[in-house]
């Protein structure tokens, strides 16, 4: 049995790139250890969301409280913070790092450093963390463990003497692992004083008990009828229940300093719990919270809307509650004249858009449409004030704008040697600026690039996979803002700006995508009695431009033969009809068509 001593206490997390084995080491774990029966075990036990198994990544960070007999004859109590691998979620990375000591660098044994490991390191060195490095898949015929650890060495710049070489799937290499963890990784340092301090690294709601707050105790105690303070908040509840994760959750007497488990307070209000918050005592709170709490910035924004319009209170009561699970979601209420009421949302990356609008359909059952994703652009006005614009709908008059300036980015591209001109060609077309090149080894490339923001959040990574075969990887991180030449697209139909259609692009890609919205608008509109005009414009010029047939009869039908002015003379007179028909006639435009522009992605 475990006796509590913080010697034997030991937290740590997992850091990969996806698919690099991370939940089936995890699985591997939980078996060792005995914490989940052996008839209960299922592949990827802690991605529990239907949607993590059937992408194969994780979302949410999972915490796990494993008990293990080393062999020193000792028990232990080893934490495992499960973290998301994608690129999108390293805020929730960042935060899982800071309630542990130590994380395992899982490198697969085939592919090799990837981007989103290198950057998931740099997250775990800030912040003082040891690494431990492991490869995984050396059962794999095609696996390079020299090749992959001389990678480790170059790339990362960490030992790989001590590396544990693990195939998680036949579970060689698992209990070397476990050894492992309790020499490389320190135990939770001892607290300064009895004060009750503890992280906030992740919640969810629960329908019966409301909010369930996920906190790794630093200092102090927490048990039943603890009062206790939200620092960020400044709202004070009593604790109902404290328990560990074993990986359901399970009631406990106390949770002591140095381990992570879950309290409820009766917390109704989702907005009182925010990832990275401090939790200290009601009746004798610390001054100073811990460090590392800060609200995020969204990157990407778009518009999340009912196709039923009566959905909509239904859709707001379903972003609050993901909202307070994912501290990075962003949600504001707009309108719109095409989609009705919605709301607009701010996200980390494309990834994290299609994950919310997902889970809004599965865990709510909601049928919604999102718009068009968008970045912030900052607007200098000639009075010298500067606007934030996500919304074209906000763009101010052109003659009153000094400069806009766009988000810019670092990316770090890892691909093979031999798709280098490919991937040029793709940092061309999406205006990228090349700034280093690196020799990883023999096979592959590490390439530091800059870019526009807008540029890649739509299909950058998609291209990136299939001009590199699927061997391409890359993450990216905002960099600044800087000076572009961007301008208001604007989409008129039957002369008539549609605000749904419009977007801000740089100016050298606004007519091409001028011409493919035109396009894709005259399949989808339906013919009305006469001709119908679409346009794209920049200001006072049109760019492109396309016209919908009028839906017309034949009137000479009956002429048969005779002289060619009795027919000139019907014709002229249909004219003339269509003529006044446009003057008063309106163009009703269906829901499909502004899903189908949606999904075009243009």
């Amino acid at each position: 049995m475990f006796k509590y001593d913080l010697r034997y206490i030991r937290n740590f997390s997992i850091i990969a790139h996806i698919d690099h084995g991370k939940s089936t080491i995890a699985d591997r774990l939980l078996e060792i250890t005995n914490t989940i029966p052996q008839r209960e075990m299922q592949e990827q036990v802690l991605d529990a969301m239907e949607l993590e198994r059937e992408r194969g990544i994780t979302i949410k960070a999972h915490p796990v409280t494993m008990y293990y007999s080393a062999d020193d004859g000792n028990t232990y109590q080893i934490n495992f913070i499960d973290t998301p691998g994608h690129v999108d979620f390293s805020y929730e990375v960042s935060r899982s790092l800071s309630a542990c000591e130590g994380a395992l660098l899982v490198v697969d044994a085939v592919q090799g450093v990837q981007a989103q490991s290198l950057a998931n390191v740099h997250l775990a060195l800030d912040r003082g963390l040891e690494i431990l490095p492991v490869i995984n898949k050396i059962d794999l015929p095609s696996a390079d463990i020299e090749g992959v650890k001389q990678q480790i060495e170059d790339v990362i710049g960490l030992d790989t003497s001590s590396a544990i070489l693990c195939s998680a799937k036949t579970g060689i290499g698992i209990k070397d692992i476990l050894e492992q963890i309790l020499i490389s990784f320190p135990c939770p340092k001892a607290p300064a004083d009895d004060s009750i301090r503890a992280l906030v690294f992740d919640s969810h709601y629960d329908p019966y008990r409301g909010v369930m707050v996920y906190v790794r105790i630093m200092s102090g105690s927490l048990s039943k009828k603890t009062p206790i303070k939200m620092m960020a908040s400044d709202k004070a509840f009593e604790i109902l229940e404290v328990g560990v994760f074993s990986p359901e959750e399970k009631p406990v007497e106390v949770l002591r300093p140095g381990e992570v488990g879950y309290f409820l307070a009766n917390i109704k209000i989702t907005a009182d719990v925010k990832i990275g918050d401090t939790v200290t005592s009601a009746r004798k709170p610390v001054s100073e919270p811990l460090p590392g709490f800060r609200n995020i910035s969204p990157v990407v924004y778009a518009g999340i809307y009912p196709v039923d319009s009566s959905d909509f209170e239904m859709l707001r009561d379903a972003l609050i509650k993901l909202q307070l699970n994912d501290s990075a979601l962003h949600v504001e209420q707009e309108s719109s004249m095409a989609l009705g009421f919605g709301f607009r949302c701010g996200f980390l990356g494309l990834l994290h858009l299609e994950i919310v609008f997902e889970r809004l359909q599965r865990e709510f059952n909601l049928d919604i449409i999102t718009t068009a994703p968008s970045v912030v652009y900052k607007i200098t006005i000639t009075d010298g004030t500067e606007r934030q614009v996500d919304n074209v709908a906000h763009y101010p008059d052109p003659t009153y704008i000094e400069y806009i300036e766009e988000p810019w980015v670092k990316s770090h591209i890892m691909a093979p040697a031999e798709f280098l001109g490919a991937v040029m060609s793709l940092g061309m077309e999406k205006r990228g600026e090349l700034t280093k090149t690196e020799t990883m080894d023999s096979k592959r490339l590490l390439l530091t690039y800059r870019f526009p923001l807008n540029e890649i959040i739509t299909d950058f990574n998609d291209k990136l996979k299939s001009v590199t075969r699927g061997y391409g990887s890359f993450d990216y991180e905002f960099e600044k803002y800087e000076i572009g030449d961007i301008v208001k697209l604007e989409i008129r139909v039957n002369e008539e700006p549609v605000d749904a259609f419009s977007c801000l692009v740089h100016r050298t890609k606004a007519e091409g995508k001028g011409r493919a919205i035109c396009k894709k608008l005259v399949d989808v509109i339906p013919m009305q009695q006469f001709k119908v005009p679409i346009q794209a414009a920049i200001g006072g010029k049109v760019i492109a431009r396309e016209t919908i047939r009028a839906i017309t009869k034949n009137v000479t039908a009956k002429c048969y033969g005779g002289d060619i002015t009795r027919k000139r003379k019907l014709w002229e007179k249909q004219k003339e009809g269509k003529k006044r028909m446009k003057e008063i006639g309106q163009v009703n435009i269906p829901q499909s068509a502004f899903m189908e522009v949606l999904k075009a992605g243009e």
